[in-house]
């Protein structure tokens, strides 16, 4: 039996994406500012809100209907990285969270009162390498004090509450190195009052991406997420869900540089004749064609695994690389279809490369997916 498009979710989006041309975003790259607008419209829209149960006044839809929502964001040429975080980074409330959390954050992040955008997981000196991160958080009768230091948390001040992954028992008295870490909900605006600064990192792109310092920031222990010291099992649980999501944003982006490519090859008369009509032209574009069928498969097959209550891992993982590789070489292609067009403003090509580069990085990196496959999935030896 196919499985559900949501043409209609998908016709929609592209509607509200078309109130958001070329012009909107290279106006937000020029002065380095968030896409406050967009975001608002995505959340009145209730797409924000597409995972949140109905019972707590979201959409209730599937994993799959997600992935529509940010691949069609993609492909009409906006940036879904702007709150693309609220849709996965809230499964750790919605599948941990007690009771008493989800009344009270889960209806309001879906009418849009607050906002749940940041992650803080990532640090200065442990990277992807999560086991070792420093920030600590003490407990102290009914609170947290919270000392360290997070990078890469994107979104940080636009967000009214984090996601934050840190230390409750130190490393050297846990029996696994994946003991003792546990996640928090923290309120930013409170935190920021206790002793959280937030510092902006330029990118290469218009990320909002930044540097959050802790400093005896005291958190309520009411805030913490499911048991003490079992948060990288949490927050793991949530990292199928972000790779399928982010591969579905890179399907995206290659459905629109392939559209981009071919059009402009249509349009293009070099010589006295369409420069599509050439085969050095053409081949790129229809490789990255086929690079994108063959990822967007992966990523419905992922998706399909994911709500099925299925191990998804290996899915999750090829889904996220073919993707992010899919992308990249459409890319490619876009801008050597363009010559010294792809790299004008105007046309929006650049911006658009430098923002799908970005996938071969983060989440996870493509040697990281490399080494999980060749480890879990072939059983060889482990390589880090």
């Amino acid at each position: 039996m196919a499985r559900e498009d949501y043409a209609e979710i998908r016709q929609e989006v592209a509607k509200l994406c078309a109130g958001f041309p070329g012009d909107y975003w290279q106006r937000l790259e020029r002065d380095s500012a968030y896409p406050e607008e967009f975001v608002q419209a995505l959340t009145e829209a209730g797409y924000l809100s597409a995972l949140i149960p109905e019972a707590f006044g979201g959409a209730g839809l599937p994993l799959s209907a997600a992935a529509a929502i940010l691949e069609e964001i993609q492909r009409s040429g906006c940036n879904g990285g702007a709150c693309h975080a609220q849709m996965y980074i809230m499964g750790a409330i919605l599948r941990h969270g007690n009771d008493d959390q989800k009344q009270r954050y889960l209806p309001r992040i879906a009418s849009g009162e607050l906002r749940l955008q940041a992650f803080g997981v990532t640090e200065p000196s442990s990277g992807t390498d999560t086991t070792s991160l420093k920030t600590f958080a003490r407990r102290d009768g009914d609170h947290y004090i919270v000392n360290g230091q997070k990078i890469w948390t994107s979104r940080a001040e636009h967000s009214d509450l984090m996601l934050l992954l840190a230390r409750t028992t130190p490393k050297d008295e846990v029996a696994k190195k994946t003991d003792g870490l546990s996640v928090f909900i923290l309120d930013m605006q409170e935190a920021k009052r206790s002793g959280m600064t937030i510092r902006p990192i330029r990118t290469m792109m218009n990320h909002a991406t930044t540097e959050v310092f802790f400093d005896n920031v005291r958190v309520p222990a009411e805030n913490l997420i499911g048991e003490e010291g079992k948060g990288f099992r949490y927050i793991l649980s949530g990292m199928n869900a972000e790779r399928i999501l982010i591969a579905a944003e890179c399907v995206g982006d290659a459905k629109w540089f392939i559209k981009k490519a071919a059009d402009y090859s249509r349009d293009r008369v070099i010589f006295g004749r369409p420069i599509g009509q050439n085969q050095g032209v053409q081949f790129p574009i229809a490789r990255a064609h086929a690079q994108m069928r063959a990822a967007d498969l992966m990523v419905k097959e992922a998706a399909r695994l994911y709500e099925e209550g299925e191990n998804c891992g290996e899915e999750a993982n090829i889904a996220k690389m073919l993707a992010a590789e899919a992308s990249w070489a459409a890319a490619e292609a876009c801008v050597q279809t363009h010559g010294g067009f792809g790299f004008a403003e105007e046309y929006d090509v650049e911006r658009k490369f430098r923002e799908t580069r970005l996938y071969q990085v983060a989440p996870i990196s493509t040697n990281l997916i490399l080494s999980f496959i060749a480890e879990h999935v072939l059983g060889m030896p482990r390589s880090y």
